[in-house]
């Protein structure tokens, strides 16, 4: 118990370290690949995403769709990954090699849908190498390029807005 306090301070540390060296590098260039970050526990509906990637005409294949879960026994094939609280060490050390992948992965735009405050999705935020990030948090400001601070049941509402603010940013 107190092991995993010191973790999660660790943890927190490092997210912290991210965050004050992060530059945000929001440019003009249009996406083309999307990615989605979810709570399993808050949001399980990710075909909403899939669908709206084509509405929004983003057809490629590189799309990716990652849900953070608590119980690692869940059903494998909803999503494109998944992780859990055991696929994280002590100071940001990643152990499972889809996630780091997942975290290197240049796309230029990242959907962090979840409210809760969990220190594995911030960290898996602050380290993407994603261009452009889109939170509906506000707890950590210092996360996201956008804020659109909707309810998780307002998926609608949030598609609207992104839509407007991609267009307003020439982003699509």
């Amino acid at each position: 118990m107190i092991l995993k306090a010191f973790k999660e301070k660790s943890n927190r540390k490092y997210i912290n370290k991210l965050l004050t060296t992060r530059q945000s590098n929001v440019n003009s260039n249009k996406i083309q690949t999307v990615a989605v970050l979810l709570n399993s526990s808050e949001f399980h509906e990710f075909e909403v995403f899939r669908v709206y990637f084509k509405e929004l005409g983003l057809n490629s294949t590189k799309h990716k769709i990652v849900a953070f879960t608590l119980d690692d026994k869940l059903e494998h094939n909803k999503w494109n990954a998944h992780f859990s609280p055991k696929d994280f060490g002590w100071k940001g050390k990643i152990k499972n090699a889809d996630l780091e992948t997942f975290i290197n992965t240049p796309f230029d735009l990242l959907i962090c849908f979840y409210k809760n405050d969990v220190s594995q999705l911030n960290l898996i935020t602050a380290a993407s190498k994603a261009a452009f990030k889109v939170g509906i948090s506000s707890e950590d400001e210092r996360l996201y390029d956008l804020i659109i601070d909707v309810d998780l049941k307002d998926i609608n509402i949030f598609k609207q807005e992104l839509k407007k603010y991609l267009n307003i940013l020439k982003k699509l």
